[in-house]
């Protein structure tokens, strides 16, 4: 299978597992049966070509797949003969390719909204969201995540089992339903993203993967919901953050900070497409916090150079934020920029409130910014003890070398 192919069947995998749980209803039973449709794809297509209707195709494999796990399973247990028995005569046999039963509706959206369930912790809608909407395998998301695949295995089935025990319907959530799981579809993708922008763990930076699985997410999000302010600020937020993907590393992965990095390597085309999402956004009135960070992110993509950087605007937009979202993230960004416009003796006052934060005291970032307030404000010693700091405590092994770079440097030059 080419990559046109794979990508194909990835983009196409949500879709086939929403309609078969909407057709059969056993979510676990469903994504097998996808699965070896999917396998069967991979083998077939290259040879024979791939159908007029793939995704229509993939539906009747998969529908036959669990059309015979069913009978497989009356033929051993008599229960469910009566229960199959039950059932309307049209939904014990697969539709045709063709026949267009089931085939075409979109069911990604119903699938994410079903996987950030409030069933369901954070780590688990993650993990199910990358399987179910993403279409990555169980291995593939262990990487991600830097877990055995056998210990993500349980994770993904603890949440299936989960989703079947809370008897969730599959089904668009109602208005009232959405409004309320909205805010969680879009924290799981902008976990995810995040994940892939800046990898908590391991030897690079980024995970490319899984921050253009975000980016698709979310984008099939917002087609579905164009008016949702929020969704398109989380989108344009996304193309504007990763727009800088090719300039953040060097050929050898190391870690190139922002104010360094070679803007020509900046991806124009997405810089354009979300800054025209989030001036749309941003003038139709109510503002939230993703909307918010995409402005910021904006500031940034348009300076031609890191002098040019508009800060005064970007501490403006961070103090909005940081009074609508309790965040120490933000609160951290926040001392950044007023460090830039007030000087370094001003952000580091605003530091000292994170001290006694108790998510924030004690991370690595923490220390990290201090280091880099310290540095800006011609304290030495100081500096080289908050970057040796935040290295041993960093589980980034970009960032680990890049801050004891930076100790080093430090420590060597001329008092």
């Amino acid at each position: 299978m080419n990559l046109t192919g794979e990508n194909l069947l990835r983009e196409l995998a949500p879709q086939v597992l929403g309609a078969v749980i909407r057709r059969f209803g056993d979510f676990s039973a469903a994504e097998d049966a996808v699965q070896e449709a999917l396998l069967a794809a991979a083998m077939q297509w290259p040879e024979e070509g791939v159908p007029d209707n793939p995704r229509g195709w993939l539906i009747h494999v998969a529908a036959r797949r669990m059309t015979d796990h069913i009978r497989a399973e009356l033929a051993r247990r008599r229960r469910e003969t009566i229960v199959m028995m039950q059932a309307p005569p049209d939904q014990q046999v697969s539709p045709a390719p063709d026949s267009g039963v089931a085939t075409d509706q979109d069911d990604t959206l119903i699938l994410l909204f079903m996987c950030c369930h409030p069933a369901l912790t954070r780590p688990s809608a993650i993990a199910l969201t990358l399987r179910a909407a993403g279409g990555l395998t169980t291995a593939e998301i262990g990487n991600a995540f830097l877990v055995p695949e056998a210990t993500m295995a349980q994770r993904i089935s603890r949440a299936k089992q989960r989703i079947k025990s809370s008897g969730v319907p599959f089904r668009m959530p109602s208005d009232r339903e959405r409004a309320e799981r909205l805010s969680a579809v879009l924290h799981v993708l902008y976990l995810i993203f995040n994940e892939g922008y800046a990898s908590s763990i391991g030897p690079n930076l980024q995970r490319s993967d899984l921050a253009n699985e975000a980016i698709r997410l979310t984008r099939a999000v917002h087609n579905l919901l164009p008016d949702e302010g929020e969704v398109a600020g989380l989108l344009a937020l996304m193309l504007l953050t990763d727009a800088r993907r090719a300039a953040r590393t060097d050929p050898d992965g190391a870690l190139i900070p922002l104010d360094q990095q070679d803007r020509t390597l900046w991806d124009r085309n997405a810089i354009s497409e979300g800054i025209e999402l989030i001036s749309a956004t941003l003038s139709k009135g109510s503002i939230g916090a993703y909307q918010l960070q995409a402005a910021i992110a904006a500031v940034h993509d348009e300076a031609a150079r890191a002098e040019d950087t508009d800060w005064p605007q970007i501490l403006a937009l961070y103090g909005l934020l940081k009074r609508m979202s309790d965040n120490p993230m933000v609160a951290l960004n926040h001392a950044i920029a007023a460090a830039m416009v007030h000087g370094p003796p001003a952000g580091l006052e605003l530091l000292k409130a994170l001290d006694t934060d108790g998510r924030l005291a004690g991370h690595y970032r923490l220390d990290a910014v201090r280091a880099h307030l310290l540095e800006m404000a011609g304290d030495r010693e100081a500096a080289i003890a908050h970057y040796r700091g935040a290295a041993q405590e960093t589980k980034s092994i970009p960032e680990r070398d890049y801050l004891m770079t930076k100790a080093a440097r430090l420590a060597a030059s001329p008092p």
